[in-house]
C-alpha cells in the first residue's frame, strides 16, 4: 500500500589544514567516518550477505566526496583510527577489574579495530564502498549543491546558484562515474523558480520540506504522499512529518530511550588529563574521544553504565513499532489517494551512530523488518518511484527548509547577515572575471581557484554554525579567508600580475574540485 524511502544526508563543510599536524576542526570529519559513515557500510554489508534487497537513498556532498577522495586527510584518519586503538588497549587494562566497564572497553576495542579493518579493506576510500551499493542497486546516491550554499539567498546572484549545481553535478561525475538522477539541496531550502536551474543541469527530483508541497500553488491534492512535477519539469518529494519526529526528536523520539548510549559523556573529559592526555588534542583541550561508558539512564546528571544488551532490545521494539506505524500510515492513506503512498523520511546521516549510536542498527533492522514481508510499505527510492508512476500533480512548491520554522531565518539572521553583500559581491566579480578573454594557463588557474574560494565562502555551514553559536570564530574566519582569497585574486587576474607562490598555496590547501571550470560563472 506504500512505499517507505529513507534518504540519509550525508554532509560535512570541507575541513582540510595541511599547515597544521593536528587540527581540531578535522576531528569532525574523523568521528563521522568512525561514527556513521563505516557503520552504515557495516548494516549494508550485513543486508547483502544475508541476500536481502535492501533499497535506501544517501546524498553524499561534493565537500564530503572530496575529503573522503583526499590522500591527507586519509592518512591522518589512519593516524586518529590508530590513536583509538591504543587508547582502547590501555582502557582494557585500566578496566579490567571492572566487570561491566571492562566488558564495554573491549567493545570499543573491537569497534575501532573494525573501522581500521573496513577502512583498509575499502582502499583508505570510504567511496568505494557506497560506490559499491550503488552498483548493486541497493543504494541511491544523490548529489547536493557544490559546497552545500543555501541557495534562497542566493537567488538574486543567479549564477552562483547556477555554479552550485553545474560543479556538484560534475563532481558526482567524476567521482561516481555517472549522472545524478536527484539533488538535496543545501539545509532542504527551496525557493520558487530554482526547479528551472535544477532542471537545466539535469537533474530529475529534489526534496523540500513538507510544506513546500503543501502550500504550493496549487496545493497537491495527494499532500506531501506522492511527488509534485514543478512548471519546470522536475519532481518534488516532501518530508514526512510523523516518521520524522519519531527519529529526530530526542525529547519524544526513539534516540531520548534510557537505555541508549548518552552522547555527552565522554573518558575525554572525564579521566585524568595526565592519562588521557595524549588522545585529545596537543595544546590540552578536552574533546570527544568516542568511548562513553553510560547511558541516558534519565534526564538529570546521574547516569548509569551502558548495557549493550538493553540498547539492543531498545533498537528492536523501535524497529517494531517504526515499520507497524508506517503500515498503519500506508493503510490509512490508500482509501484517500489513487496511488500507493510515497513516504519520505529523510535525515542527516550523521544522527545515526555519531548522535544516536545505536542508530545505524536501528536502520538495519527495519529494512530487515520490511523485507521480511506481511508489511504494507516496501522498501523504494525516489528514482524507482520515478519509473514505476512518471504521472504526478503538478504545483510549484513554496518557500521552504527544514529549518527551524521552516523558512531561511537561521541562516540569514543578526548573527550571521553581515556576510551575504560579501557574497554577493564576490559573485559579481566571478561573474565579470569568467566573461574576460582568458590569458593563458596561470590565469586559467587563478579563475579556476577564485571559483572554489567563492563556492568555500558560499557554504551554509558557516552562517548555521554563527547562528547556533559553537566553533564561531572558525567559521568567521573560515568565511572572511575565503573572501579575502576572491578578491585578492581577483586583483591579481584584472591587473595582469598573478602572484604564484600564493596561488600554489590555495590550490594545495583548498584543493577540492580539480575539475572546476570557472566558465560556469560566465
Amino acid at each position: 500500500m506504500g512505499y517507505l524511502n529513507f534518504v540519509l544526508h550525508a554532509h560535512l563543510p570541507f575541513v582540510r589544514h595541511p599547515e597544521h599536524a593536528r587540527f581540531l576542526e578535522e576531528d569532525w570529519f574523523f568521528e563521522a567516518i568512525t561514527e556513521t559513515y563505516i557503520p552504515l557500510l557495516q548494516v549494508f554489508e550485513s543486508l547483502e550477505r544475508d541476500g536481502l534487497p535492501f533499497k535506501i537513498t544517501m546524498s553524499i556532498t561534493p565537500p564530503l566526496c572530496e575529503m573522503l577522495a583526499d590522500e591527507l586527510l586519509q592518512t591522518r584518519y589512519v593516524n586518529h583510527i590508530n590513536r583509538l586503538r591504543e587508547l582502547a588497549e590501555k582502557e582494557c587494562t585500566r578496566t579490567k577489574d571492572d566487570e561491566k566497564f571492562c566488558y564495554l572497553a573491549a567493545m570499543y576495542r573491537n569497534l575501532f579495530e573494525e573501522c581500521h579493518r573496513i577502512f583498509t579493506k575499502y582502499q583508505r576510500n570510504l567511496l568505494n564502498g557506497f560506490r559499491k551499493f550503488q552498483k548493486l542497486g541497493n543504494l541511491e546516491i544523490i548529489t547536493c549543491g557544490a559546497t552545500h550554499g543555501f541557495l534562497p539567498n542566493l537567488r538574486q546572484a543567479p549564477k552562483s546558484v547556477e555554479a552550485q549545481l553545474a560543479v556538484a553535478v560534475s563532481n558526482y561525475q567524476k567521482h561516481f562515474g555517472q549522472d545524478p538522477w536527484g539533488i538535496w539541496l543545501g539545509e532542504c531550502g527551496y525557493y520558487p523558480g530554482l526547479d528551472k536551474h535544477i532542471r537545466a543541469a539535469g537533474l530529475r527530483y529534489f526534496f523540500v520540506d513538507t510544506h513546500g508541497i503543501l502550500q504550493g500553488n496549487p496545493p497537491s491534492p495527494k499532500g506531501n504522499y506522492a511527488p509534485i512535477l514543478t512548471p519546470h519539469g522536475t519532481y518534488a518529494f516532501a518530508r514526512d512529518q510523523e516518521s520524522s519526529k519519531a527519529v529526530w526528536s530526542a525529547e519524544e523520539g526513539y534516540p531520548g530511550d534510557f537505555r541508549y548510549r548518552e552522547f555527552y559523556r565522554d573518558i575525554g573529559y572525564d579521566l585524568d588529563l595526565n592519562y588521557i592526555g595524549p588522545y585529545i588534542h596537543p595544546m590540552g583541550l578536552r574533546i570527544n574521544t568516542g568511548i562513553k561508558y553510560y547511558r541516558i539512564t534519565g534526564k538529570g546528571n546521574h547516569k548509569e553504565p551502558y548495557v549493550e544488551a538493553w540498547a539492543q532490545q531498545a533498537t528492536e521494539e523501535h524497529s517494531e513499532n517504526f515499520v507497524f506505524n508506517r503500515d498503519k500510515q500506508a493503510e490509512w492513506l490508500s482509501g484517500r489517494l489513487d496511488t500507493r503512498a510515497c513516504i519520505v523520511c529523510p535525515y542527516d546521516a550523521e544522527l545515526f551512530g555519531h548522535w544516536w549510536y545505536e542508530g545505524p542498527q536501528f536502520l538495519g533492522a527495519v529494512m530487515r523488518r520490511v523485507l521480511a514481508g506481511n508489511h504494507q510499505v516496501e522498501l523504494s527510492t525516489p528514482r524507482d518511484y520515478i519509473l514505476r508512476h512518471g504521472d504526478a500533480p503538478k504545483s510549484d512548491p513554496a518557500f521552504s527548509s527544514w529549518g527551524a520554522g521552516g523558512y531561511g531565518d537561521v541562516w540569514l539572521n543578526g548573527t550571521n547577515d553581515w556576510i551575504y553583500p560579501h557574497l554577493h559581491k564576490i559573485g559579481e566579480l566571478m561573474h565579470e572575471v569568467a566573461k574576460r578573454p582568458e590569458a593563458g594557463d596561470q590565469d586559467k588557474r587563478a579563475r579556476n581557484q577564485m571559483a572554489r574560494e567563492l563556492l568555500l565562502a558560499q557554504a551554509s555551514d558557516w552562517a548555521f554554525i554563527m547562528k547556533t553559536g559553537t566553533m564561531v570564530d572558525y567559521a568567521v574566519k573560515r568565511t572572511r579567508v575565503h573572501v579575502h582569497n576572491c578578491l585578492e585574486l581577483y586583483r591579481q587576474i584584472r591587473s595582469g600580475n598573478i602572484y604564484e607562490p600564493f596561488l600554489q598555496n590555495l590550490e594545495s590547501t583548498n584543493n577540492l574540485f580539480k575539475e572546476i571550470d570557472y566558465r560556469v560563472y560566465a
